[in-house]
Order: structure tokens, then C-alpha cells, then sequence
């Protein structure tokens, strides 16, 4: 299992996350630093398994998007990876050290499931005792509260906010030792859709500082917008992975609409080869380079084929999502 030099997870002289690094192998290559790591990790309750042999690699400066269905296996996942549940089975490194450690917790900042906070105490008030808690200084609490837009309510009860802004206090909890790794699960649970708008700038800008982020979520879109990196997750298992063009693959597909199309059909089949050529709902979808498509077009209409649209097919992460785990076949 690849696992990161303890030494270099921590943080800079000055407070700030440590830039990107690259490991050496004993071959001289250099390799991305990994921050996160599990290797077959496995949760059973009874004869439940919520989490099946779980294999990650999370290198230092990703946003890394973990999708799939409520019950998936998500939040155990976390949970696991946080310390706050024994996995029955595989192992782990968070920021080169054991789940649940001390030395990995001081290098992690974590929201899971609802933040829970004192509810007499203001937002400011419960920053300043979780700083106490991590050991840090309370300076930065103010800057965490400005990140996630509470700087106006956190002279507020904890009592009177709303869920969005629960949320917000919770990532600004997580923020407040300026960890190398942060951990969210389902960080836009609650917003409205201006919330949801800023907390994905917030996640762009977090990993943009340096921090690398690991955050769960059922929402494809919320990924796609804000992740570097995507793993699928169902029914506990990891069933694909990848950046998100990777996954959709739009880099060598083409959609056409031509008529009539059984000539078009015909006309591409001698031109790419019938294996790469998919009529579906009155769209011929085409993979092929993009480098092809000018000469793509020209065979058809010098054929006497009416083409009347022709455009880089782009698949959505939900088609991807919905091809993976099988759940089209559900409709």
C-alpha cells in the first residue's frame, strides 16, 4: 500500500499547508505523495457489509469526489477513516498515520453527518472551544468564519441556525487547524441554492490553498462542478474510478442526427467500423477521435446524407453514474 512520510503531512513554519511533494521510489521516479490510503477496508454488521474491501489512494492537492446513492457506504467509509469506527477488516493511513490517532487527527479537519454544537453557546463561542479543544490558535477563527460567510451570525446562538448554516459552522470547525486533509460529507446537505453555489467555490478554493479534499456526496452535479477526481461507490464496493472526463469518456464520441439513417449507419460502418457506430432514440453516436469529425461529415454528405446536427457528444457524469451502477435498468 502506498502511504505518504509522516514528516512531510503536517504543516508549514509559518501555519500554512506544505505545497504539493513528490516521492521518490527506489527506482529515482518520482510520485505523487498519497495523503489518504485503504486498502481493502471492510465494515460488517453482521451479516450486513456496508463497506466491501474498500481500495483508495487520494494524492496530496485533490479534490476527490466520493459518489453514490444514500446507503452506499459513504459516511461508514468516513466514519471509518476518521476513527470513529473500527473497520472489520483491511487497513488505512490518513496523513500518513492510523485512523484515529493523534497524530492523524491533528492533520485532519472533518465534517460528518450533522455538526452538532452547543446550542446555548454562539457560533463564535463554539469555534473558540473546539480551538481549545484541537490546541490551536484562536486567531484564526475569524478567518474561518469569514471562508464559509458566518462572519455576520457568529455572535449568534448555535440554537438559531438554520441547517445551511450548521453546515457552514461545521466546515469552519474543520478549518479551524488549517489541515492538510479535509474530509466532507455531504458539505451542500441543507443549503439553498445560492449556499450550495457558494460551497462549491468554497471546496474549489479550499484545494486551490493547498488543502486536499475527500468529499462524499449523492449528488452528481456537485461533483462534477467540484472534484479533480471521482470514485463510485455501491452498495459498499468501488465500482469506478477517474477524473470526470475520464468517466464520461466526451473525449472521443461523436453525436449525429442524419437522414436517411440507415445509409448513415452504413456510410460509418465502412468509414470507422460498425463496432464503434450506436444508433439510439434517432442519434448515431460515433466514437472516434475528434481529429475525425471534418472527415466524418464530408463522407456522409458526399453519400447524399441529410445531416442535421453533428457535435461532440458529451455524456454527463449522471449518465456515467447511472451506467455504472446499473440503476438504468431499474427505469
Amino acid at each position: 500500500m502506498l502511504s505518504p512520510s509522516p514528516a512531510s503531512a503536517g504543516l508549514g513554519a509559518d501555519g500554512s499547508v506544505n505545497a504539493p511533494r513528490m516521492d521518490q521510489d527506489h527506482a529515482g521516479i518520482r510520485r505523487p505523495e498519497v495523503v489518504l490510503a485503504a486498502h481493502r477496508l471492510t465494515k460488517r454488521y453482521g451479516s450486513l457489509i456496508a463497506v466491501d474491501g474498500l481500495n483508495l489512494a487520494i494524492e496530496r492537492g485533490e479534490t476527490y469526489g466520493f459518489l453514490g446513492p444514500n446507503g452506499a457506504g459513504k459516511t461508514t467509509t468516513l466514519r471509518m477513516l476518521a476513527g470513529l469506527l473500527r473497520p472489520t477488516a483491511g487497513t488505512a493511513e490518513v496523513a500518513g498515520y492510523p485512523p484515529g490517532s493523534s497524530e492523524s487527527l491533528a492533520r485532519i479537519g472533518c465534517l460528518i453527518e450533522n455538526p452538532a454544537f452547543y446550542p446555548y453557546l454562539t457560533g463564535r463561542e463554539n469555534l473558540s472551544v473546539v480551538a481549545g479543544w484541537a490546541g490551536c490558535d484562536r486567531s484564526r477563527i475569524e478567518d474561518a468564519l469569514d471562508l464559509v460567510g458566518l462572519t455576520n451570525r457568529g455572535n449568534d446562538r448555535f440554537g438559531t441556525y438554520s441547517l445551511g448554516m450548521r453546515q457552514r459552522l461545521g466546515i469552519a470547525a474543520a478549518l479551524i487547524k488549517e489541515p492538510p486533509l479535509l474530509m466532507l460529507d455531504e458539505p451542500t446537505n441543507g443549503l439553498d441554492p445560492q449556499g450550495m453555489v457558494e460551497m462549491r467555490q468554497l471546496v474549489k478554493e479550499l484545494g486551490a490553498r493547498g488543502h486536499t479534499v475527500f468529499v462524499s456526496s449523492h449528488l452528481l452535479a456537485e461533483v462534477e462542478q467540484m472534484c479533480t477526481r471521482v470514485g463510485v461507490i455501491k452498495d459498499g464496493r468501488l465500482l469506478a474510478e477517474g477524473s470526470v472526463a475520464a468517466l464520461r469518456g466526451d473525449a472521443s464520441r461523436i453525436a449525429i442526427r442524419a437522414t436517411p439513417e440507415a445509409k448513415a449507419m452504413d456510410v460509418l460502418a465502412r468509414l470507422v467500423g460498425a463496432h464503434v457506430v450506436v444508433a439510439k432514440n434517432g442519434v448515431i453516436q460515433v466514437d472516434a477521435p475528434a481529429s475525425q469529425a471534418a472527415d466524418i461529415n464530408r463522407a456522409l454528405v458526399d453519400a447524399g446524407v441529410a445531416v442535421s446536427d453533428f457535435h461532440r457528444f458529451e455524456r454527463s457524469l449522471e449518465e456515467v453514474f447511472l451506467e455504472i451502477t446499473g440503476a438504468r435498468q431499474a427505469h
